[in-house]
């Protein structure tokens, strides 16, 4: 949640108008002001930049602490360590978006940007694919349908394929499905185990 409530306020602090289909998430980290990107030109300007790329990084470091903390929820098996392992490095990416902005070095940032939309939804569609008797598992049709969204987008993103509602759209779309499916996996956590709770309170 911290991740969506910073860009607001970094976005708020823009002098030029900052939009969320047109933008990339990365310009709110851009620490120059100038005309930004040969491929969709346009003027970036973040006063607020340092506090961007601390979400990034804070953001990353909160997705690996979920994917160590929530392990029993993938089950066991080759392909619930291989999504978890997928996933812990997406987690990294984003970190390393944030300690290299996309004006400082620009094949880092994109090399995480790699990690986060490429190996991240790879991993999120192996999740779908885990053991049936684990919580996640049990979840297979929803986290599919967010993983094949997301793939999409970001194939759709990096061919800059824009069916109508921009690429800053997209992008959200491929990056942030993780974040999306989280807080929904989150709240199926918090269920099951106010339901193991009742289920004890029951058997005494």
């Amino acid at each position: 949640m911290q991740f969506f409530v910073v860009q607001l306020v970094v976005e708020a602090g823009w002098h030029t108008p900052y939009s969320w289909s047109e933008n990339n998430i990365s310009d709110l980290g851009n620490v120059g002001c100038r005309l930004w990107d040969d491929s969709r030109p346009r003027y970036v300007c973040s006063p607020l930049h340092g506090v961007m790329n601390a979400s990034f990084a804070v953001h990353g470091a909160l997705l690996l602490t979920g994917v160590l903390l929530a392990g029993a929820c993938w089950g066991r098996g080759a392909i619930s360590a291989s999504s978890r392992i997928l996933l812990a490095i997406a987690a990294g990416g984003w970190v390393l978006v944030g300690l290299v902005p996309a004006d400082v070095e620009e094949n880092l940032h994109v090399g995480g940007a790699l990690l986060i939309m490429g190996l991240g939804n790879l991993g999120l569609l192996l999740t779908g694919f885990t053991s049936r008797d684990a919580l996640f598992g049990g979840l297979r049709s929803v986290t599919l349908s967010i993983a094949a969204a997301a793939a999409l987008a970001a194939w759709m993103f990096f061919g800059q394929y824009d069916p109508g509602i921009g690429l800053g759209s997209l992008e959200r779309i491929a990056a942030c499905a993780l974040d999306a499916w989280s807080l929904l996996m989150a709240l199926a956590i918090l269920r099951a185990r106010r339901s193991d709770t009742a289920g004890d309170v029951a058997s005494r």
